[in-house]
């Protein structure tokens, strides 16, 4: 097969994915996950049920496969987040506040309940515990993070605090949170 037909048939199958995805979230938040069906995504897609199955044998595959994609979002801006910022210290707080702010606008629906389920979840909490650990452990380099607690300790530490910002009713609150973490961080002497 030609290299020009093999890209365009794998450009062709990830735009039908995209749109697949994108139409399930519309459905899904229009509607509600029970009522949707593999039928109206297709017909909200563009494509025959037929394909759709191809690609999904069912709409909590194609719900997953979406959330895995708003994780893998997630988790580049982060790191845009730290490669734009200054120093060490810089880059750990504008990576916190960051996922505090993400955190804060966190879907608390059941279909987002539904979602936080499961092993790509489970991976990717642990790319973030990796991620946040990397900045701490520079930070502790820096001597702008204690180096008294295991910087895994701390990663955790930032992950279970700052997911406490979805609950918070509005980003002075997230920013008020943040710095208190901010402050747990700090070396005690």
């Amino acid at each position: 097969m030609p290299r020009l037909w093999s890209e365009t048939i794998k450009a062709h199958r990830h735009a039908v994915r995209d749109a697949t995805l994108d139409a399930t979230a519309a459905l899904v938040a229009e509607h509600g996950l029970a009522s949707v069906t593999m039928s109206q995504i297709a017909a909200n897609t563009g494509i025959g049920r037929a394909t759709l199955y191809k690609y999904f044998p069912d709409v909590d595959s194609i719900l997953v496969a979406w959330h895995e994609r708003q994780i893998r979002t997630h988790l580049e801006h982060l790191t845009e987040v730290r490669d734009r910022a200054g120093d060490a210290s810089e880059r750990l707080e504008a990576v916190l506040r960051t996922y505090a702010l993400m955190a804060n606008e966190h879907d608390s629906s059941p279909v987002a309940a539904l979602l936080h389920r499961g092993e790509h979840v489970a991976r990717a909490q642990h790319h973030l515990k990796d991620f946040l650990r990397e900045l701490l452990i520079e930070g502790a380099r820096t001597g702008d993070v204690r180096d008294d607690v295991a910087p895994g300790e701390l990663a955790t530490y930032c992950l279970h605090a700052l997911t406490a910002a979805s609950e918070l009713p509005s980003k002075a609150a997230v920013n008020r949170l943040l710095d208190v973490t901010l402050a747990g961080l700090r070396p005690p002497y």
